[in-house]
């Protein structure tokens, strides 16, 4: 390398010595041939000096030479700095004769000259190529200027001043350089000093060079320092505008380098980097599996070459911490002691055996099997049976954790799989939540209120469920935000709702339903008296002390003020019975409040359900009918009446399609069947029938009313009162065949709250009354009928009905006909709400 080399203190001293070595120069004799030493990246002007750093051999040598005569060695600038080797034509012709004032060897094989420009010349003729190039060379003298000019004054005081703005707007220019520029007189030196110092481009330095007018050189060199003036005053407006725009994250980026540069010299840690290895330890700690190690810790080295104050650095914190508090590998150990599980099942819950016995089913095979997937049931049922407490007592009885989330009203699927990671604000879904409030990988998950989903433009959370609760694909769940699979084939999944119509077809094939349906008098007495009564003391404040509820009270407040399928209301009313006395213990009675069937409308009010009216005597035209709802099954009247008309049939109290449809199944039998009847074919020209079902208020619909409907005709047609004590449910059809209906536990559960003796029923749900408890069929006669006859034998006083009397003869009497008595145990199916 030749040339470029930068001035150090001692250099820039010597510069000032610069016009006393002028008078030197002129009377130096400098001879027509000279040594040529080619620069790059640098022009040498007369009176500077610069150290150059020499390596190329034929430079060496050119230096070399000098030396072994008279120092003095002729310095052009080659057109084009990668040129190792520069030949004539690519050497500018105009260049500077220097003077080697000092010279250093290096280690390395170059060469270090110190030089002093002392005249402008130019090449006339190369003379030699080997060992260097050796160049005749004229001097160039420059004009002589007029002795005084106030044009030439005037531009100097322009050059010096633009010098000096360009210095105060950062230009670095040593201040031994501004004192020798203050003092120059001559404008010549003056161009080539400040030419030599403000660092000009190679071709501007050399078109300045080549200038022989020192006043035309002066002229270029102001109009080069405005050109610098304008760029250093464009860079100071760019700088301000940035230091401006720099806001708080940049400041505290200075700042918190600041302080992790004071606490490494303190030796303390620096708590991002604690933060860090602390994330990294838990990862480690955290037994997730492969992949998802993999990616924890690929997210962790982005989190550690990311600014703390970014935006994706909070982001990137909080998914660590979702990944490392997430339960990949642990989980509880199940309690698979049967008769334990079984002790705490029938403390916590009376009845309910069949779901009993399904979970201790479970805890059996996985006693025998240990890796087997988590069941999914569906437990469907009215309010208030006790299906999500008996969530609670499931864990318990596992030894399981237990998570509970409600599913009513959720209409945004990301509830279910969470929001992407790209979202502001973004979380998992409620799945994952759940599993992370359980830090266990098996808890017990109950999803309460799954027929309530709701959807709408955010998606469909109902089919998001389907990955879930599917067996074969829950073990490579993925939630939108961990977006890594997890598995959740270990979780026992139970899933709580009142009815199964508004669940999806295949999400309940995912699960297995299991009915709860509502309690009888006597369950609900035995509830009452092991829970609900103890826990209601505890939380009004009294004791066994203070209060004695008998159980004849408890049974008149189930009758009385109560009409539901669960044990809701019974627990409200208790609860109000207990305030009572809590009240008047709180004002200082001492004596213990025994509470009877007499004294409950004291503390309760009124009795708020009685006995329907129409119960009270046998009537024409009136029968009870038996219906299934959401809440539990129901007792509805059915009321026909005849009157005269044209034949007109009216339908009132609020009936559906389908309860409309089964009048007219039923006024088309009779008519079929008129003469058995003892009717007149034509017996609807003169006449109008009307049927009406009370509470008009409330929709009702399903067929299973068909009987009901054909009784209550039958009877208002002949004229034939229907026993009271009677109360039906079955489909009927155009041949007077009786078809099978749902929901029976729940309306014979109706039938005798309201003090029904007889129940007629399908012979085709005969089935059913196995599942139904003993205790129930022994309240009630069940009777089961195949055809409508079989019914109207049963609710009718007479049937058939009389032959109308001849004269003078009176209608001969006929006795109802034996009833068919039938009984079983235990659980109705379900039907749709009539």
């Amino acid at each position: 390398m030749d040339d470029k080399g930068v001035k150090d203190d001692t250099e820039v001293k010597e510069e000032k010595d610069a016009t006393e070595l002028r008078t030197e120069s002129e009377e130096l004799k400098i001879p027509d041939v000279l040594p040529l030493l080619p620069v790059r990246d640098v022009v040498v002007y007369p009176y500077m000096i610069l150290p150059l750093f020499v390596g190329r051999e034929v430079s060496i040598n050119a230096v070399d030479q000098a030396l072994s005569r008279d120092r003095l060695i002729f310095l052009a600038t080659q057109r084009e700095m990668g040129d190792e080797e520069p030949t004539p034509e690519g050497i500018y012709s105009v260049g500077t004769v220097a003077m080697i004032m000092r010279m250093l060897k290096l280690p390395d094989g170059r060469v270090k000259i110190l030089v002093q420009g002392l005249a402008k010349g130019r090449i006339v003729e190369f003379l030699e190529s080997k060992p260097c190039y050796s160049v005749r060379i004229e001097r160039i003298v420059e004009p002589t200027m007029p002795e005084e000019s106030l044009e030439i004054e005037a531009l100097m005081r322009a050059v010096k001043e633009q010098l000096t703005q360009i210095v105060s707007l950062g230009k670095p220019i040593s201040p031994e350089v501004m004192v020798i520029v203050e003092n120059m007189q001559e404008p010549g030196s003056l161009a080539d000093l400040i030419a030599s110092n403000v660092g000009l481009r190679v071709d501007d330095a050399q078109k300045l060079l080549e200038i022989i007018d020192p006043i035309e050189r002066l002229q270029k060199v102001n109009e080069l320092l405005n050109k610098e003036h304008e760029l250093l005053d464009m860079q100071a407006k760019i700088q301000t505008a940035a230091k401006e725009e720099m806001g708080k994250s940049q400041r505290e980026y200075f700042l918190r380098e600041q302080l992790r540069a004071i606490q490494q010299e303190l030796g303390e840690t620096d708590p991002r980097t604690e933060e860090i290895t602390e994330l990294r330890k838990a990862i480690e700690q955290a037994k997730m599996p492969p992949n998802v190690e993999k990616e924890a810790l690929k997210q962790l080295g982005r989190l550690e070459q990311m600014h703390p104050d970014a935006a994706e650095a909070g982001m990137l914190r909080t998914f660590l911490d979702w990944m490392v508090e997430l339960p990949w590998g642990k989980a509880t150990k199940d309690l698979l002691d049967i008769r334990r599980a079984k002790t705490i099942l029938d403390e916590d819950h009376f009845y309910l055996e069949k779901i009993k016995e399904r979970i201790l089913e479970f805890l059996a095979v996985r006693k025998l099997r240990k890796k087997m997937k988590g069941p999914i049931l569906c437990f469907v049922g009215p309010p208030g049976v006790g299906k999500t407490s008996l969530g609670k007592s499931i864990a318990r009885a596992m030894g399981r954790k237990f998570v509970r989330i409600s599913l009513g009203g959720v209409r945004d699927e990301a509830e279910i799989r969470g929001h992407r990671r790209t979202y502001v604000g973004a979380l998992p879904g409620r799945i994952i939540q759940g599993l992370k409030q359980a830090s266990s990988n098996n808890p017990v998950f109950m999803l309460d209120e799954l027929d309530k989903l709701g959807a709408d433009f955010r998606g469909d959370p109902s089919s998001a469920l389907l990955e879930v609760l599917d067996p074969e694909q829950n073990h490579m769940f993925s939630d939108h935000y961990i977006n890594l699979p997890f598995n959740l084939s270990n979780v026992m999944f139970i899933a709580t709702a009142n009815q199964m119509d508004t669940i999806p077809g295949p999400l309940l094939d995912r699960m297995e339903v299991i009915q709860l349906s509502g309690y009888t008098e006597e369950e609900k007495l035995e509830i009452a008296k092991r829970y609900l009564i103890p826990r209601q003391m505890k939380e009004n404040g009294i004791s066994e002390k203070d209060i004695a509820i008998t159980d004849e009270a408890v049974k008149a407040i189930i009758a009385r003020y109560t009409r539901e399928a669960g044990l809701r209301n019974l627990e409200r009313e208790i609860g109000g019975v207990c305030r009572k006395v809590a009240r008047k213990v709180a004002e200082g009675e001492t004596k213990r409040f025994r509470i009877t069937p007499a004294t409950v409308a004291r503390y309760l009010g009124p009795a708020r359900f009685l006995r329907e009216v129409e119960m009270e005597t046998n009537e024409v035209g009136v029968v009870t009918g038996l219906a299934w709802t959401p809440v539990g099954g129901e007792v509805l009247f059915v009321e026909a009446t005849i009157m005269k008309g044209k034949g007109g049939l009216t339908l009132t109290g609020h009936l559906g399609d389908v309860m409309k449809e089964s009048v007219q199944a039923a006024l088309s039998y009779i008519r079929s069947k008129a003469k058995e009847f003892h009717l007149q074919e034509d017996f609807l020209s003169g006449v109008d029938i009307h049927v009406h079902v009370p509470a008009g208020a409330i929709p009702k619909d399903g067929p299973s009313a068909g009987i009901t409907m054909a009784t209550a005709l039958v009877s208002a047609l002949t004229r034939i009162p229907v026993r009271r004590d009677v109360a039906m449910t079955g489909e009927i059809t155009l041949r007077g065949k009786v078809l099978p209906i749902g929901g029976l536990k729940e309306k014979m559960l109706a039938a005798i709250r309201a003090g029904i003796t007889t129940i007629i029923i399908p012979e085709q749900n005969q089935k059913d009354l196995e599942e139904v408890p003993k205790h129930i069929l022994k309240k009630v006669s069940v009777v089961t009928a195949k055809v409508i006859d079989d019914v109207l034998k049963v609710a009718l006083e007479t049937f058939p009905p009389p032959a109308p009397a001849r004269e003078g003869k009176p209608a001969a009497k006929v006795k109802a006909l034996p009833r068919k008595i039938v009984s079983g145990s235990r659980k109705g199916m379900a039907a749709g709400a009539e």
